[in-house]
């Protein structure tokens, strides 16, 4: 979660996107509860199993045989619900992004306070005897800041990376490698730049809960797009919701402008038409991106 140091703790996240239904198990992973079925042998499958066909979704083992298709194995590339490849392992990305928001936590432990305050987000205050902060020309602060986590207060990162585990790997089989780092990106960006314009120029905020919450906002889309029960999701999203509004020193503005930019760029992501679905996906990422450089724009020229 993104805090204002020092923070407090957010509550810890239920489990990624699961039907509460009685849905048969995927054929592949059956702890996995499946809403579609391969449209060639009929088998359910899972979001991770899930391989876009000209029509419904097929099963990756009718997709590598060919299925009659008359076409070469190799020319049917296994593809995920939003047109990605299927990779060897699904959740590769996850697991490098947890890996380096641990690691520059434990430079943040060892460097102490120096390190934070270099690369925390802020508008512009008086650090180190001089000015410094976004409003200054330090940009990149919005982008390291979706790094960095308070150090005096350990459940800060282990319920984001929790969270980010739950909720990101599962979206990160369904979208592929390509549009989940785009997701993940826009959505902590789109974080920053709310933050920016609304809070205090002085008031330091930091951690992943941006980013995260764009992935929370696209797995509702996703679930949406899948017909499953929307109830957990809904549940999830009012919890999450109480603890942004209702403990202090947490950066609401992070988690809602995250939470926008992830409904957005994953509606884009899951619902692109076929025929034009990279121009959809990363045009719409690419607007987000220019929402959140004329956000910045705006309130530097405020703040200067």
């Amino acid at each position: 979660m993104d805090q204002q140091p020092p923070g407090s703790p957010q509550g810890p996240r239920d489990q990624g996107p699961q039907d509460a239904g009685s849905l048969p198990g995927c054929y592949r992973h059956p702890d996995r509860e499946a809403g579609v079925r391969c449209t060639r042998c009929e088998r359910p499958i899972c979001p991770e199993c899930m391989v876009s066909a000209s029509v419904g979704f097929q099963c990756p083992d009718c997709v590598r045989g060919g299925s009659g298709t008359g076409h070469a194995p190799a020319a049917n590339q296994p593809r995920t619900l939003a047109g990605g490849t299927v990779a060897a392992d699904p959740r590769l990305v996850t697991k490098v992004l947890i890996g380096l928001n641990l690691a520059i936590y434990l430079v943040q432990l060892s460097v102490g306070d120096a390190f934070t305050d270099r690369f925390t987000l802020f508008g512009h205050a008086l650090l180190s005897g001089h000015m410094q902060g976004v409003a200054e020309g330090q940009w990149y602060r919005m982008l390291t800041s979706m790094f960095l986590h308070s150090p005096s207060s350990y459940t800060h990162i282990i319920f984001n990376m929790l969270s980010l585990w739950w909720v990101g790997g599962p979206l990160e089989a369904a979208l592929g490698r390509a549009r989940y780092i785009t997701l993940y990106f826009v959505s902590g960006l789109a974080g920053s730049a709310f933050t920016y314009l609304l809070a205090a120029p002085n008031q330091p905020s930091l951690g992943a809960s941006g980013a995260i919450f764009g992935l929370f906002g696209a797995t509702a889309v996703l679930m949406r797009r899948l017909n499953y029960d929307m109830r957990p999701v809904i549940a999830l999203l009012v919890i999450n919701l109480i603890f942004t509004f209702g403990w202090s020193n947490i950066a609401w503005q992070a988690h809602i402008g995250g939470l926008v930019g992830g409904v957005v760029v994953g509606y884009a992501m899951v619902h692109a038409p076929r025929e034009r679905r990279n121009l959809v996906q990363y045009g719409v990422s690419a607007l987000m991106l220019v929402a959140v450089v004329v956000t910045t724009l705006l309130r530097t020229a405020q703040l200067t």
